[in-house]
């Protein structure tokens, strides 16, 4: 199993460009992702070359691909790969009645930032995640490590499919700290066990309203890209 480490010296503001270039990046390609190439490329040029190398990769590779094929290859790869998932807690959870529990926590840390979702919006989509770390970016660390484990499979997982994406992953991993011993067994055990299995919808997680929401299969995107509301200030 590769690891990576953290680039040294990275500071809020460089930590805060990776986190929201790669929440743009992980988003359902979209005609706003190609009007948004040239300010990607100026805030990868700002980064240490293992930040900006395998984000210079992939807005390369989306210069060279058609929208239509690359928004199929995204489908292809998150919504029909379980060990592709881009919600966090699929990993930690899978589909439990602690999944319930566990989105309940992402979404009390963002009330706690003032930040709000939308009522459609799951709080742990990576590309939700990751904009929620650029714009706090210390409780946006402590999530995206809580959840490393599950990272470091989604990245593997990429790379092992030859995904474009994966280029994506190894510039947020190269954010967070060297994976330790701990953390390599566990991210060994989730692999070779996969995450907890049971049937969803014996503790729905749903919005503040009451209404119950039962949890998607992470094989479906949600209906509308995931955002954050207010990160970006």
């Amino acid at each position: 199993m590769s690891t990576r480490t953290r680039t040294p010296a990275l500071d809020d503001t460089q930590l805060a460009a990776a986190w929201q270039a790669t929440s743009l990046l992980l988003d359902y390609p979209d005609e706003r992702l190609l009007g948004r190439r040239p300010l990607l490329r100026r805030a990868a040029a700002a980064l240490p070359a293992e930040l900006a190398g395998p984000l210079g990769r992939f807005l390369d590779h989306v210069d060279a691909t058609p929208l239509q094929e690359l928004a199929a290859d995204y489908v292809a790869t998150f919504d029909h790969r379980k060990r592709c998932c881009l919600y966090l807690t699929y990993y930690t959870c899978g589909n439990t009645r602690k999944r319930g529990m566990a989105l309940l926590r992402f979404k009390q840390v963002y009330q706690s930032a003032g930040l709000a979702l939308g009522d459609d919006e799951l709080p742990d989509h990576l590309a939700v995640v990751l904009e929620f770390a650029a714009a706090e970016p210390a409780a946006g660390a402590r999530l995206l490590n809580e959840h490393r484990a599950g990272l470091e499979l989604l990245r593997l997982a990429l790379q092992e499919s030859g995904s474009p994406w994966a280029a994506v992953l190894d510039t947020v991993s190269a954010t967070l700290p060297r994976l330790d011993g701990d953390l390599r067994e566990a991210v060994q055990r989730l692999a070779e066990q996969g995450p907890p299995e049971e049937e969803v919808g014996l503790a729905p997680y749903g919005p503040a309203s009451g209404g119950p929401v039962f949890l998607p299969d992470p094989q479906l995107r949600p209906p509308s890209p995931p955002h954050v509301q207010g990160a970006h200030r």
